[in-house]
């Protein structure tokens, strides 16, 4: 299914017409009605950028397996089949088609209670308001001085839009969060905020498969005799960057954590590959940790 602002573009597998529907209650609830008539239905749709977000609730709701994939993915299928040419109809046809194949390999989206979808929301609106103040400050510099006093307001108010929206997060974060996330030094409350909110997967996937997830293992770069460089790629970016922001921390004031940093360095490592392993680590740390609360609280299952 290809999701828009206002439309949604259904295309079903063995059926060559797509239909369209309204992105909106009434629209969805005539789609989930077309879909409940077919045998074992898997929806897969791209992220939006939050457009899916109501239909992704629906389909769950209706009983339906929905499946939601990084757009990356799709437009890489649709080059690696020749496909160039694109349009709604042409890109639920291919998420279509993408689905048949790659089926056993998707993981069924699973609805966010509603304290993370507020956390999400706090978080986004954080980021937003973040990038405006690094403008206003760096407008302030070049601007004249009856300019720069307009500019100086906006700060001031965007300073404490700020601390309420963090007051907020930190609320969400009181009541929801558990040890595992707060159990190293240089786990702020961004960064617990962030793994509540945006990594949900902590401790049910095991230590390559969260790294992959969040974008911090070293990806081979090999052929024949070549032997490339592994790099980092992909992954999910808001989840690294804090991440990141927790590293440096720990590297400073968590012991361990500066010494696994030092070592590294000790044997060649440049700053940023010695920094990333830090980093590779210290999600291992939380992720192991979470795991253990949660089969303590019979959420996971014993290996």
């Amino acid at each position: 299914m290809d999701v828009g602002k206002d439309f949604l573009d259904l295309a079903i597998d063995g059926r060559a017409r797509t239909t369209r529907f309204s992105n909106d209650a009434a629209g969805r609830r005539k789609l989930i009605r077309g879909l409940a008539g077919l045998e074992d239905a898997f929806v897969v749709v791209e992220a939006t950028g939050g457009y899916e977000d109501a239909l992704l609730d629906a389909c769950v709701d209706a009983g339906l397996h929905v499946a939601r994939i990084n757009p990356r993915q799709s437009n890489a299928f649709a080059r690696a089949i020749g496909e160039l040419a694109k349009s709604d109809a042409i890109d639920a046809r291919l998420l279509c088609l993408f689905a048949r194949i790659f089926r056993d390999r998707l993981r069924c989206h699973v609805p966010a209670p509603p304290w993370q979808r507020e956390l999400r929301a706090w978080l986004r609106r954080r980021g937003q308001v973040v990038m405006t103040l690094q403008v206003q400050k760096q407008q302030a510099d070049r601007a004249p001085p009856a300019v720069r006093t307009l500019i100086h307001r906006t700060v001031a108010a965007l300073r404490r839009e700020l601390a309420a929206i963090e007051q907020a997060m930190q609320v969400l974060v009181d009541a929801n969060g558990t040890p595992a996330i707060r159990s190293s030094k240089g786990m702020g409350p961004i960064f617990q905020a962030t793994s509540l909110a945006l990594l949900p997967e902590l401790g049910t996937l095991n230590r390559r498969q969260i790294a992959k997830l969040v974008g911090v293992a070293p990806m081979a770069r090999e052929s024949g005799h070549s032997q490339g460089k592994r790099r980092i790629r992909g992954g999910r970016a808001s989840m690294r960057v804090a991440l990141y922001m927790a590293t440096l921390s720990a590297v400073r004031c968590d012991p361990a954590m500066k010494a696994h940093y030092r070592q590294l360095r000790d044997r060649g490592k440049p700053a940023k590959v010695a920094l990333v392993a830090c980093m590779r680590k210290l999600l291992t740390i939380v992720n192991a940790r979470r795991r253990d609360e949660l089969r303590a609280s019979g959420e996971l299952a014993p290996d």
